[in-house]
């Protein structure tokens, strides 16, 4: 065995300890020493674990590795059946910031069944978006509106108040939708890019009375 072949396998074995104090410093370790060979064991743990502030060094520790080795290797990942590998890489993706990986962004990943992918999903596409492909992005998310909880949603808010003015069309036409659910989330994301200190909560709430007040039969004279 080389010795580059044993650091690998120092890498893998530390990663694989129950103890996540121990994972987390084998993850500051490899992004504070990069190593294009750690590279692989970096993103299969990043499927697997179960820690968030382990995952979240792991996705520094990737940062930190040359982009022309990790991209194609988390771009690889998205095809993963396991959820936490899709969403893992997706967030990656975003923190890495390659434009190269704005194509892999596609719609089934945007309309992941897991909410999690999903989420990283929107995340990644408002971080890499082309200009002049950023209405369109607006459009593919607006699908979404009404989906989940209220963490989902507010995902899914933040993302169009990332995309800006290019935004502003698809927003208001969702603003009129039929379905109460759809119409609600899209016109508490309006409210909270108005006003950015609103909580999603209480902008739901304003929605939701807008909307009462839009349906109320007017009063005879």
């Amino acid at each position: 065995m080389t010795q580059n072949e044993a650091q690998v396998a120092k890498l893998r074995k530390a990663l694989s300890t129950s103890n996540s104090s121990a994972r987390l410093r084998a993850a500051l370790t490899a992004g504070t020493y990069p190593d294009p060979e750690y590279v692989d064991v970096l993103i299969e743990q990043s499927a697997t674990e179960p820690d968030f502030f382990v995952r979240d060094m792991l996705t520094w520790a990737l940062t930190r590795h040359d982009g022309n080795v990790t991209v194609d290797q988390l771009l690889r990942e998205l095809g993963s059946a396991v959820p936490q590998a899709r969403s893992q890489s997706l967030h990656t993706l975003s923190k890495i910031g390659d434009r190269r990986a704005w194509p892999a962004i596609t719609a089934d990943l945007l309309r992941d069944s897991d909410d999690e992918v999903a989420r990283a999903a929107w995340r990644a596409a408002v971080a890499l978006v082309p200009d002049g492909d950023r209405t369109g992005l607006a459009e593919a998310l607006a699908s979404q509106f009404g989906r989940g909880d209220g963490e989902v949603q507010l995902s899914l808010s933040r993302a169009f108040a990332a995309l800006g003015p290019a935004a502003t069309g698809v927003l208001e036409r969702a603003t009129s939708d039929r379905d109460p659910a759809v119409q609600t989330h899209a016109i508490a994301t309006q409210r909270l890019i108005d006003d950015p200190d609103l909580g999603f909560a209480a902008a739901v709430d304003a929605a939701r009375r807008e909307i009462a007040l839009i349906d109320a039969p007017v009063a005879a004279e």
